[in-house]
Formats: structure tokens, sequence, C-alpha cells
């Protein structure tokens, strides 16, 4: 069995997508930003609270499943002619093996489905193996934007806009 892509529906699926964040933003990101931030950032987007509401507005999870584990989960949201990517995360001992990659290609098949025409994201402007992963995908850095998320907290980020070939 391959990698294949689950939709997460149900509470306790929330529930679960909410462990793996919890777990893959300490993971990943003590390098970039404070333990403080990561906590606050997880409760205020990624907690089963804020997927929650997250999925009452139209945005779409997906676990990345493989033999029956799930390795890692991906977000977004559908606009008019673009697809928000909002998160990409695969836990720290699946990384380097494609599983991202495959995700991608998941999200272009979703964009063609839903007839978008890009995909944009946004990525801390210290997360150099992220954007050298999306300019190796396709994506340009097409604006810098600094979000205040509270708490003293900002968000320090480059949008990159990957566009499909039609």
């Amino acid at each position: 069995m391959g990698l294949r892509f689950i939709p997460v529906e149900t509470e306790k699926q929330i529930t679960q997508l909410a462990a793996i964040a919890d777990k893959v933003w300490h993971e990943y990101f003590p390098c970039i930003i404070t333990d403080e931030q990561i906590d606050y950032m997880v409760d205020k987007f990624q907690s089963k609270r804020a997927v929650t509401g997250q999925i009452a507005e139209g945005y779409e999870y997906f676990f990345l499943e493989l033999n029956g584990i799930y390795i890692g989960y991906t977000g977004v949201h559908p606009e008019s002619k673009k697809l928000f990517l909002s998160k990409l995360y695969v836990l720290k001992s699946y990384r380097g093996k494609g599983y991202s990659t495959r995700a991608f290609e998941f999200l272009t098949g979703l964009c063609d489905a839903y007839s978008l025409e890009s995909i944009y994201l946004t990525v801390n402007r210290r997360n150099n193996h992220s954007i050298d992963v999306y300019k190796h995908w396709g994506f340009d850095i097409v604006r810098e934007e600094v979000t205040d998320i509270g708490q003293g907290y900002v968000m320090d980020d480059y949008i990159m806009e990957y566009v499909l070939n039609r």
C-alpha cells in the first residue's frame, strides 16, 4: 500500500491532526521561532478548536497516510482562482522520502478538479529549507508580508506562488 490522502472530517480525525501538528511543529520550528511562539501558534492555528473552525470556514484538511499510519497532513482553502496552501507538514522520521512532493502532486490535482490556476502559500522568511523545496517545485516569491498574530508575535513571511501550466 502506498501513500494516500485521507480527508479530515470527523472530530476524532481533527483531534489526531491537532496531535500531529503539535508534534511536527515542535520538531521543525525551534530553529526558526521560540518554543513560546510555537506553542502560541499551534494553539491559535492548529488546535482542535482552530482546525474545527477553519473547516467550518471552507478549509480542507487531508492526512498523508502511509500503510495505515498518519505521517503528516496538508490544509488548503480553495478560493476563486487560487488554492491557498495553508499547511503541509510531514513528521520528522518520514521527511526526505518524497512524500511532500507526492502531496504537492495531489494538490495540483485538486487545482485541476476545482479549475484553479495557481497555488499560493506563506512561508517564514528564515525557513530556508522549505523555501528551497518550494522553489524546486516551481514556486516564485511574489512578495513579503509581516502579520501581527497577537501576544507580541508576528509572522514574517514570503508569499510564494506556483502557476499551473494549462
